[in-house]
């Protein structure tokens, strides 16, 4: 049954038009087929007026808007030097509308960058933004304390590790966006019927009707606010403007790399949602605060496609997410005084698990069951320091799990990750390797097809143990990993690599990509993988510690090089220097972008309150009216659909948040294949993004492989420094360079060895006479010359083809390859001559003809077959029918027009 497309905005590209009295905005889609305009008034000095006559224009249309606008505005009517409306900026989206204590600004993106590509949807990252104050000079009524908000403001930097997409929804998975966003076309038929019914429509009455009754369904969903960084900014337009004009952004991280697996290109992208609620520095949040929001939690997800197939219906997609974060306790540290370790405290009791309650509500919601937490915090110190937080989260899921089913209840994995580290008995890779089976196979992974028909033939053990939800058409990720410590970066950054790993082994096999579950280090894949990580973990610990990692996989492998610890301390000491002095300004920056904090007139100031504990915590008046019951602390609904997440099945309440809208089936806004190649527009081969991502043969590879591409086979480096095959692999490398040795003709040097190793294997002078007439004869200076030669050129042999000629032929063996050579000779020496003084060619015989002009080349033409009559006329047919014109069909004539009509109009 068909299903829907996601819709593609129609604003892409904006050019900001200003008169004294207004700002217009002008925004077009990518091809410049159609344009909406928004009108923003300058004369109020404090109140935003922003005006949406939700029309769509052609380009046509626009110019002439443009020229009236132009000529009313002019200080003289007919005078052409002075204009009336000039251009002010070009941008690529709104990030949104502020106001400090004067008028609004409008932030706007004006340089982007392509980042990754999923199924043909873009997403970028802000590179660079600016901020335009609305109001013109006239009415501007200016405050002493606006210039040191904008500075607070601009803090934040919008170029660093801000994403946004035109039409992929980041703030969803994408388990969610492939399901969900997926509906069957006649579940999406009685949802525009309700929604027409219900509510007014923002889509209806813009002259984009279908035609002859033939259209398809768009949908989009509203996005999850929590990883949502512009909502506030938004909010005040978002009832007032048309919905493309919302571009919501995402702050975290987003790196893609290309894996090519014998030409097939596989796309490994990672995405890291880092939630705007509580959002903080290191040590100044910490915890969580009164509705559950835990502090530097981050969302991660890995998604794997087949990039040779880009549609979303009949590509294959894969995906797993896990989730780090904050302990959800009531706890801080005390940094007043400058200690790299600062006492933990907990700052509020709570018997009945309210904090931990909210949270994992919160989680049970998104993910499903089972909530598996994995604790990587100390157990045993002498002075207890983060064992206090150990001991209470124990006691908090002891108690929630007493009101849940069995079958759903929270898992509590505790593993004293320092303790281990220290140990030179214990490998902490191994472990993780077993805890991140043993999560991956509860969780199960997504994946858009269903299992191979290999796997059903020849099922592994590892294969069918894997938990999740099967559905006709895939498997579904029921459940989720929380992984912390105290900080959540270097100790939480290698434990998610590794469940990572293992669950990216699965996705490969799910894929067809590999015949087992397994990964092993030192392979091209890994290391991809690994990279990918350890850029994911630096970009996050310089957004929440100020440094990049300490420790990293490498350190846990207990691989890492010498310099590298000098490294270790430069990045714990500018840890420690941001912690201690910049993390307070950072602090208020992120609550002034986030609109925790909003400045008011006769207010105290941001930067004059002794804390922000209170902007953080709602009224706790309001929460006393709240409450949720202490024994049935989820949200009602929640275990009626479990283990499946509540936020994908398809309830009445969830379909409320669609959005969807009938288009015609070539329109631009749906067209994803347009979206993708950019036909409109002129661009260099060189310059797109899919050869400038980070290619494992390129990147990754060694040069010295030979003849084994495999991202997949284990490179350990030698004494030399270069790569070389495992010993694990020599075997397959050996028969794989047979087969392909096999085809070809020996060189040469090959012919010289095997006189020279016959005789070091002390054979007969007859023996050594024959092959010396079948070899190349080469002038030896003397024996030691000679063991030299053959001492080179065997090896290479051995390497080559797997063997060592140590022994000679056996009599019987050497009269069969002798009889074998001589059919060979007598049939390239037969006569074709001879064929035509029969009267029919001699039967039994095949008549073999040298392609090549050199002797040893051994391909030979081959004869063509026989064709019955009934191909050959279709062939005549097909040739006759390439000389003419055909008349083309009424359907094409139809499509033909549609595309003119819409380019041109």
């Amino acid at each position: 049954m068909p299903a829907a497309a996601p819709i593609i905005s129609s604003v892409q590209k904006l050019v900001l038009y200003e008169t004294r009295a207004r700002y217009f905005l002008v925004g077009s889609n990518h091809a410049e087929t159609k344009y909406r305009v928004l009108k923003i008034d300058r004369t109020e000095p404090k109140d935003l007026v922003v005006i949406d006559d939700r029309h769509v224009y052609t380009q046509q249309e626009v110019r002439e808007l443009l020229g009236r606008l132009d000529l009313g505005n002019r200080t003289k009517i007919g005078q052409k030097g002075s204009s009336g409306l000039s251009r002010a900026v070009s941008a690529f989206g709104i990030v949104g509308f502020v106001r400090f204590l004067e008028g609004y600004y409008i932030v706007l993106i004006t340089k982007r960058r392509k980042m990754a590509d999923i199924g043909g949807h873009a997403i970028y990252k802000i590179e660079d933004t600016t901020m335009i104050y609305i109001p013109n000079d006239s009415v501007r009524v200016t405050h002493p304390d606006e210039a040191r908000y904008l500075r607070i403001f601009q803090n934040v930097d919008l170029s660093s590790n801000f994403y946004f997409s035109y039409s992929y929804d980041l703030s969803h998975s994408l388990q969610y966006n492939l399901t969900v966003l997926r509906m069957p076309v006649d579940v999406l038929k009685t949802e525009t019927t309700r929604t027409r019914q219900e509510s007014f429509d923002i889509f209806e009455d813009e002259g984009l009707t279908t035609q002859g009754g033939s259209g398809v369904f768009g949908i989009s969903s509203e996005p999850y606010k929590k990883y949502v960084w512009n909502s506030k900014l938004l909010d005040i337009v978002k009832t007032a403007v048309h919905r493309d004009w919302l571009l919501y952004i995402i702050h975290g991280f987003c790196g893609q790399s290309k894996l090519l697996i014998y030409g097939r290109p596989v796309y490994v992208t990672l995405i890291a949602r880092r939630s705007s609620k509580f959002a903080g520095t290191r040590f100044l949040k910490r915890g969580a605060n009164c509705e559950g929001d835990v502090a530097n939690e981050v969302e991660t997800e890995q998604i794997l496609y087949d990039a040779s197939v880009m549609s979303f219906s009949a590509g294959s997609y894969s995906s797993y997410v896990q989730v780090r974060g904050s302990v959800p306790l009531y706890w801080s540290q005390d940094i007043s005084t400058m200690m790299p370790k600062p006492p933990i405290t907990l700052d509020q009791a709570d018997p009945f698990a309210h904090v931990a309650a909210l949270h994992f509500d919160q989680m049970l919601q998104r993910f499903g069951s089972p909530i598996i937490i994995l604790n990587l915090v100390k157990e045993r110190e002498k002075r207890k320091h983060e064992r206090i937080l150990s001991e209470e989260l124990v006691a908090a899921v002891t108690y929630l799990n007493q009101f849940l089913p069995p079958e759903h209840a929270i898992v509590y994995i505790p593993w004293d990750m320092a303790k281990y580290t220290k140990s030179k008995l214990c490998n902490v890779l191994d472990r993780l390797n077993v805890i991140a089976e043993n999560v991956v196979k509860r969780t199960g992974f997504f994946v858009n097809r269903p299992d191979s028909y290999c796997s059903i033939l020849r099922p592994d053990e590892k294969w069918n143990e894997l938990g999740g939800y099967v559905v006709p058409t895939g498997r579904l990720q029921t459940g989720v990993l929380r992984t912390n410590c105290v900080d959540c970066l270097d100790r939480t950054n290698t434990a998610q690599f590794m469940v990572g790993k293992c669950a990216l082994a699965y996705q490969l096999f799910s894929l067809g990509l590999i015949d087992k579950p397994n990964l092993l280090f030192d392979t091209d894949a890994v290391r991809l993988f690994e990279e990918l990580y350890e850029d994911h973990g630096d970009t996050l610990s310089l957004q929440y510690g100020g440094s990049q990692l300490v420790h990293r996989v490498k350190t846990y492998r207990k691989i890492a090089p010498w310099t590298q610890h000098s490294k270790d301390i430069m990045q714990t000491l500018s840890r420690y220097y941001s912690n201690a002095f910049s993390d307070a300004d950072r602090q208020e920056s992120i609550n002034l972008f986030l609109g925790v904090f909003q400045p008011e007139e006769g207010k105290s100031h941001l930067w004059e309150l002794p804390t922000d504990f209170y902007v953080h915590q709602k009224d706790t008046r309001s929460l006393l009216l709240s409450r949720r019951s202490y024994t049935l602390w989820w949200t009602p609904g929640v275990l009626e659909y479990l283990p499946l997440p509540y936020d994908e099945v398809t309830c009445a309440e969830n379909r409320k948040k669609l959005i969807v809208k009938k288009f015609h089936k070539y329109d631009e806004e749906i067209d994803i294949h347009n979206e993708f190649f950019r036909p409109y527009e002129l661009s260099s081969f060189d310059d797109t993004f899919c050869l400038a991502m980070t290619n494992s043969i390129r990147d990754f590879m060694p040069k010295n492989v030979g003849i084994d591409p495999s991202p997949f086979t284990v490179r350990k480096p030698d004494e030399t420094g270069k790569s070389v095959l495992g010993s694990k692999s020599n075997r397959e490398e050996a028969v794989l360079q047979r087969k392909t040795a096999a085809s070809a003709p020996p060189p040469p040097s090959e012919e010289v060895v095997s006189s020279s190793s016959e005789d070091d294997s002390g054979t007969d002078k007859e023996d050594e006479g024959a092959a010396s007439q079948r070899s190349t004869p080469v002038k030896m200076a003397d024996t030691g010359d000679s063991s030299k030669i053959t001492e080179n050129v065997v090896q290479p042999i051995k390497d080559i083809y797997g063997i060592n000629l140590s022994e000679s032929p056996s009599d019987d063996d050497l009269s069969v390859y002798t009889r074998f050579v001589q059919l060979g000779h007598r049939q390239q020496k037969y006569d074709k001559s001879h064929q035509l003084l029969c009267c029919k060619p001699l039967e039994g015989i095949i008549s073999l003809t040298h392609i090549s002009a050199f002797s040893q080349d051994n391909i030979y033409e081959v004869q063509p077959p026989k064709v019955d009559r009934k191909s050959v006329e279709i062939f005549h047919a097909h040739i006759q029918a390439s000389k003419g014109i055909m008349q083309p069909l009424g359907k094409d004539i139809l499509l033909y027009r549609e595309y003119i009509r819409n380019r041109y109009k």
